[in-house]
């Protein structure tokens, strides 16, 4: 058996991000949200890439690096803050590889994150 896997969510997705311009639609889950998002900045398909990074974070870990951590309730305010102003905190299991990996896809300027093209 072969085959590819496909991951995908629209429920809450925005249509019409094209190239550079700039979205202002607050939508999304409230985990997977970029910084620029949360921040009111605009964002443009560089949210993907952010959405990705934790993804891949959650796949090697078993846990989500915001939601999960230290506190097993956190309100939406306090998911927030973390993810503008927190880097992400790599685990000792992860290898040099995957930690590189997400590092540059959970970088929280939209302009240094892995897959950004002006």
């Amino acid at each position: 058996m072969s085959g590819h896997l496909k991951l995908t969510d629209f429920g809450l997705s925005k249509m019409g991000v094209m190239g550079c311009k700039k979205i202002y639609t607050f939508c999304g889950t409230p985990e997977y949200l970029a910084p620029e998002i949360i921040l009111g900045k605009g964002y443009t398909k560089a949210v993907d890439w952010w959405s990705l990074g934790l993804l891949i974070y959650e796949m090697l870990s078993g846990r989500h690096p915001f939601k999960s951590s230290r506190s097993s309730k956190k309100s939406k305010a306090q998911i927030f803050k973390e993810i503008t102003e927190n880097q992400i905190e790599m685990l000792p299991g992860f290898s040099e590889e995957a930690s590189s990996l997400i590092k540059k896809l959970l970088s929280i300027d939209p302009e240094k994150r892995i897959g950004y093209s002006s």
